[in-house]
């Protein structure tokens, strides 16, 4: 029978249990130096903390990798900005603006699909690939727009609810425009399947768009009066929070849609505590998010020319695309307006890694193309933010342009 020494068991499992609050330290923290110093030179603090993981993964330093406990962060991360987010804007004010949000969305999906196939199409990549990185171009990371608006105070600016209102629509296409590219991968297409999930999935979104807030105004005090625990409407938020983000996965669209729709739904209902409550819980679990997008960065695959140059390219069509098709969408709001969502709909984020993941678990995409549509969605979403910042300052009222810079 071996005899093991007590010390080395006692010693392994100390490293065992500090294996979480490391990385926890090591992300959080990192994340939150690499922010400050963005911010001193001028840019987003998000820049920083997508810098940080990049730093940290397996490109550079390699001290953190993707793991299943990291992505569940990134995603509560991501489902609270959003959810943050739609407490800040009323449903009657998105409705407003939806015929524009609506011309935005489908300009902003139909260029960069097109162009994206294209450019792979005359690289010499195989057709379903092509069409992948295509559908990789199409949606946008509304999280990275929303987070720059939110830290800025401009959410209540109406080329910002045209961004969020199209961020949604554009979710429900990237949605068919997923199924229905998967569906060619499979070698048959099924237009009653899509139809339908279209129609389901766009029905949710504008039921719960149009009527949510309403019907939430007669429930949530009803139901305050019969709790007793303390923080009661914090609690009703973070039910209705998870269970929309559920039904929106049931319906097909993203969790992070239901998210900001259940925020949306409680904007006129509920009081400031929550909005600090969701602000705190966000504050924490963003840095995740943001961290997990520079973790996937494939720094290796850089050193083979072809890829490089395809990459670059790639890039360059997915900035151009969006700009050009979404600020087309918006030409009757003028210049400035133009601008504001053109940019605003370029990051690509954890979006386009999903649809690029994908590709590669159906093996339909090879390595080198599946670098190049990661490189893209993380390439893009740093672009925006400094972007962003720019397009804003640019006549803009509610903030003077020495406090957006400094703040």
């Amino acid at each position: 029978m071996p005899i093991h020494n007590p010390l080395g068991l006692l010693l392994a499992a100390d490293l065992s249990a500090a294996q979480l609050p490391l990385t926890l330290l090591l992300i959080f923290g990192t994340a939150k130096l690499f922010a400050n110093i963005c911010e001193r030179f001028g840019q987003p603090g998000l820049v920083g903390e997508i810098v940080a993981g990049i730093v940290l993964g397996p490109s550079l330093l390699n001290w953190v990798r993707p793991d299943d406990v990291l992505t569940a962060l990134a995603e509560m991360g991501v489902m609270f900005l959003l959810f943050r987010v739609g407490l800040e804007v009323k449903a009657s004010d998105l409705m407003r603006v939806g015929n524009t949000a609506l011309v935005v969305a489908v300009l902003g999906v139909v260029l960069p699909f097109v162009l994206g196939w294209a450019i792979m199409t005359i690289a010499g990549v195989s057709r379903i690939e092509a069409i992948f990185v295509g559908a990789a171009l199409v949606a946008t990371s509304v999280g990275i727009t929303a987070q720059v608006l939110a830290s800025k105070g401009l959410l209540q600016e109406r080329a910002s609810q045209i961004i969020l209102a199209a961020a949604v629509i554009d979710d429900v296409l990237g949605l068919l425009v997923l199924a229905l590219v998967s569906s060619i991968a499979k070698g048959h297409i099924n237009f009653a399947s899509l139809a339908f999930t279209g129609l389901i999935a766009g029905g949710f979104t504008l039921l719960v768009a149009r009527y949510g807030t309403r019907t939430l105004q007669r429930i949530v005090p009803r139901v305050e009066q019969r709790l007793a625990a303390g923080e009661n409407q914090f609690h009703l938020a973070l039910v209705l929070l998870f269970a929309l983000s559920l039904l929106a996965v049931f319906v097909g669209v993203a969790a992070i849609i239901g998210a900001f729709l259940a925020g949306m739904a409680l904007s006129e209902t509920v009081n400031h505590r929550v909005h600090d409550l969701a602000h705190g819980v966000t504050e924490l679990l963003v840095p995740f998010f943001l961290v997990g997008i520079g973790l996937h960065l494939d720094l290796p695959a850089l050193a083979d020319r072809r890829t490089l140059i395809l990459t670059a390219v790639i890039i360059l069509a997915a900035v151009a695309s969006k700009f050009a098709g979404c600020g087309l969408g918006a030409w009757k709001l003028g210049r400035r307006d133009m601008l504001r969502i053109g940019v605003g709909m370029i990051p690509r984020g954890e979006v386009g890694m999903v649809v690029a993941q994908i590709g590669l678990s159906m093996g339909v995409i090879e390595k080198p193309v599946y670098a190049v549509v990661v490189l893209m969605a993380i390439a893009t979403t740093l672009i925006a933010p400094p972007m962003l910042k720019y397009a804003y300052r640019q006549g803009h009222h509610g903030v003077s342009e020495e406090e957006f810079a400094l703040d």
